[in-house]
């Protein structure tokens, strides 16, 4: 979770203002919060809750010489002293929907919500069931289901802000290796659009294949990177994996510049097309930004790039890179 937390950093800093008050729900041993509290100044205290037996005396320890820190022995589902917080931060081990009704109450109007959930294997498409008890919604399977993670779970974070009156403004989401978090503001009463935030037909669905008959979701259709964000994003000095830091960033930069779902691959491509071979992805995208479409790569997948152009479109262009012409 190394890269993670570099991101955690990069991430406040690029927002480039004092937040303020902080909560952690579950915080373990207390690192992710420590290093935003000591390598960024965003903040000028920190809360840090841990409910277990085991956990929570290394959590103590771990605070004790940081004066803006504190350590509680407590229930992440139940918000501490302090509240209402300027950023809330929930990463528990498995789904955070028992986490969530605590952190949106703790959290002020304008605030900062991240939420991580690891539970991939119902949020990705291998528990379709589970999926639909938990979350309400039908996920992708295969190998765009951790981009359906992700956008399932922007979708719960925007219905539980509409439940309360509220928006929510997604300024970074991205996947990792197992799991999916999402940083996202908490808007004002009275001041949000309804939320990009629909079930995916098999009819009329334009963009990359989602296997079967659908409907799938419903799903965050809106932009999962905030241009604005992604262009300020830089690898801390203080980063413990740098390289592949600067790498995710370079991909997430791509990200905020087309915001449509979901992406394609040169070789599902040509199998689908029953090509000899994939065309080199370079080509594809810049060929598809050369006829006036937004294309770029995706962190998600590394040899997978999203268009805002239409499936012929696409399917059309590999076709023409293919033949050579």
């Amino acid at each position: 979770m190394a890269l993670d937390r570099d991101l955690a950093v990069a991430f406040v800093r690029a927002l480039g203002r004092r937040i303020g008050s902080a909560w952690e729900t579950t915080a373990a041993t207390g690192v992710r919060g420590l290093r935003l509290l000591r390598e960024t100044d965003a903040f000028a205290s920190f809360t840090f809750t841990e409910s277990g037996d085991r956990s929570f005396p290394t959590l103590a320890g771990n605070v004790a010489g940081e004066p803006r820190a504190h350590a509680r022995h407590d229930d992440g589902r139940t918000a501490p002293p302090g509240a209402p917080f300027d950023y809330v931060d929930v990463d528990p081990y498995g789904s955070p929907l028992e986490f969530l009704p605590a952190a949106f109450a703790a959290l002020r109007p304008g605030g900062l919500l991240a939420v991580t959930a690891t539970d991939l294997t119902v949020l990705a498409g291998a528990q379709p069931a589970a999926c639909r008890r938990r979350y309400g919604s039908r996920p992708v399977r295969g190998r765009l289901g951790p981009e359906g993670a992700l956008r399932i779970l922007l979708a719960v974070l925007a219905r539980e802000a509409t439940a309360r009156g509220r928006g929510v403004r997604t300024l970074l989401g991205y996947v990792g290796g197992h799991h999916v978090r999402a940083y996202v503001q908490l808007l004002a009463e009275g001041g949000a659009a309804p939320p990009p935030v629909a079930e995916v037909a098999a009819e009329g669905w334009d963009g990359p294949p989602l296997g079967g008959d659908g409907p799938w979701g419903p799903f965050w259709l809106g932009p999962i990177v905030d241009p604005a964000v992604a262009l300020r994003l830089e690898v801390p000095v203080t980063a413990a994996r740098p390289r592949e830091l600067e790498r995710l960033i370079a991909r997430l930069r791509d990200d905020a510049t087309v915001a449509a779902p979901f992406y394609y691959e040169p070789n599902r491509l040509a199998s689908t097309l029953g090509l000899p071979r994939p065309p080199a992805l370079p080509a594809i995208v810049e060929s598809l930004r050369h006829a006036g479409h937004k294309a770029a790569r995706t962190h998600v997948r590394p040899e997978g790039f999203r268009t805002d152009a239409p499936r012929a479109v696409v399917e059309q262009t590999v076709r023409r890179i293919a033949s050579g012409a």
